[in-house]
């Protein structure tokens, strides 16, 4: 291995499959701070999680745990939406088709049963939460075709407005061999990057990236942090693991690369004990791909000069110094405020001069902030609110 390739990624010397597990390098950020501090999540869910594979039924009790766990996003204020597979899985048990490959023909019929009884799985456990779910059935040219993927975007980013939950899968009924996304992860990986997302999270039935496969090695380990997809990364990945899943570490990878060039983080994680995403939150073991600086910049880039900004924010002389430190802006550093915006919407930053310093995606709405800064003013009890704009999505500009 080239000294080039493993600067980029630091494994750790756990056993892929002893579940011994010895020093582990601390040299990374703490996962709890960075997975806290995404504005807008995207979730892709496995199929292998969703659905029991001996029994062809969905696990419920599984999906509710991952619902206390989005519930929990929500209330931090971060956006969320959700890719999810599962729908031929859960048809092919309900029209009796156990064949390990399905025709074309059969597995439509099945991804149109299954999809009914996954939509009303979500409908159901996010309503337990007071959470309002909404299904999005995609096709490849819904991606592609410039006018289809400017309503796309823009029905995405009006549920999240709204706080609704997105719940997205390939229109698997419809969707021809020539015009597909493959699989999920790219699927999830497009919708990260048409609507602006800073993380996304792939849910799996492995704990993240492995040097070889764990399931034939026991000296595999797993990669902690990868900063670029190199052809030494590709070749660590293996074909699907038997069953219903038609991934694998393949087409994660494919994934982390569109991910990455949109400069959106991603995770590869073991999605299969209860509460996956608290689990995450708590430092468990997992694969973290980090986008480069470039990258960044080039977001950085996009929110400066291309989003037609829709208010913008007066700050305070101390908020400035803060911002051009490199900071996020918080309620507190506002002094006032015009026009009417939502969550995602660009706004541009001044001072008190009336000079622009910055323009960033508000992580609120005005009407939000209205409220937070006169609780604020009134010293009347703490708000949820307390970023405007994070770091990440913030481009100085003065």
């Amino acid at each position: 291995m080239a000294s080039e390739d493993v600067r980029r990624f630091t494994p750790i010397t756990e056993s892929g499959n002893s579940g011994s597990q010895k020093a582990v390098s601390r040299t990374f950020d703490a996962p709890v701070s960075r997975l806290a501090s995404a504005r807008r999540i995207i979730l892709k869910v496995g199929s292998a999680l969703i659905v029991d594979q001996a029994s062809g039924e969905m696990r419920e009790p599984w999906l509710e745990t991952l619902a206390e766990d989005i519930a929990q996003l929500r209330r931090r204020g971060q956006d969320v939406a959700v890719v999810s597979s599962g729908a031929v899985a859960i048809g092919r048990h309900a029209l009796h088709l156990h064949k390990e490959v399905l025709p074309r023909a059969e597995r439509q019929a099945a991804a149109a049963v299954g999809q009914m009884q996954l939509a009303r799985a979500y409908r159901e456990m996010f309503a337990r939460h007071r959470l309002t779910a909404a299904q999005v059935l995609l096709t490849l040219d819904d991606t592609s075709e410039r006018q289809r993927l400017l309503n796309l975007r823009a029905i995405l980013i009006k549920l999240l407005t709204l706080q609704a939950i997105p719940v997205l899968n390939e229109n698997d009924a419809i969707a021809s061999c020539t015009a597909s996304f493959g699989d999920n992860d790219c699927l999830a990986a497009r919708a990260a990057r048409l609507i602006g997302s800073d993380m996304l999270v792939l849910l799996s039935n492995v704990a993240g990236l492995y040097s070889t496969d764990p399931n034939s090695s026991s000296n595999a380990s797993l990669i902690r942090e990868v900063h670029d997809v190199t052809p030494e990364i590709r070749r660590m990945a293996g074909g699907a693991r038997p069953g219903y899943s038609c991934g694998g570490m393949v087409t994660k990878l494919a994934a982390a690369q569109i991910a990455l060039a949109s400069g959106c983080a991603m995770i590869i994680a073991d999605g299969r004990d209860r509460h996956p995403l608290s689990a995450i939150d708590s430092g468990k073991p997992c694969t973290w791909f980090h986008p480069s600086t470039a990258a960044r910049v080039g977001r950085k880039r996009w929110i400066a000069g291309t989003l037609k900004p829709a208010g913008f924010l007066v700050v305070a002389g101390s908020a400035a110094m803060r911002l051009q430190l490199g900071e996020s802006l918080s309620v507190a550093g506002v002094i006032s405020f015009g026009g009417d915006f939502v969550r995602g919407d660009a706004i541009v930053i001044r001072n008190s001069h009336g000079n622009e310093l910055a323009r960033g995606l508000s992580i609120c709405s005005s009407t939000e902030l209205r409220c937070a800064i006169r609780r604020s003013e009134l010293n009347s009890g703490s708000s949820e609110l307390d970023q405007v704009v994070h770091c990440d999505d913030l481009a100085l500009t003065e």
